[in-house]
């Protein structure tokens, strides 16, 4: 679950984005809409909370409009997980090596020529 690091208590407007900026304050941009020009706007700070992060965790702003922190999910840990359990190849014992057979000379069989046949072709009607 998420823990409250600053009670900031910040009321929120529609149209508008809420983000911590790298200054670990609350600030505001427009947020942009499908369909017409946005505006550009610089951003606003809202409340100062002067918040340090922490590697591995996500902050964002609550419901309550304080700042909150929750931990990270790492994606590619349950791979490393899964690599570092490798069973041991098995190694597959070798058929021994069959002597070669002497080789037999087969008689050529000549083919013989088939004769082709000429196929009837039906059109077919078109339709309307």
């Amino acid at each position: 679950m998420a823990t409250v690091v600053a009670k900031t208590g910040v009321t929120r407007e529609s149209g508008w984005l809420y983000y911590l900026d790298k200054k670990g304050n609350v600030s505001r941009t427009r947020a942009a809409r499908g369909g017409g020009k946005v505006r550009k706007t610089k951003p606003q700070v809202v409340a100062k909370a002067g918040v340090k992060r922490e590697d591995g965790f996500l902050y964002f702003i609550d419901k309550n409009g304080h700042v909150s922190k929750v931990k990270m999910a790492k994606p590619g840990s349950r791979r490393r997980k899964v690599a570092k359990k490798k069973t041991a190849k098995r190694r597959t014992a070798r058929k021994p090596a069959k002597k070669k057979a002497a080789k037999r000379k087969t008689a050529k069989k000549k083919t013989a020529r088939r004769k082709t046949t000429a196929r009837k072709t039906t059109r077919k009607k078109a339709r309307r």
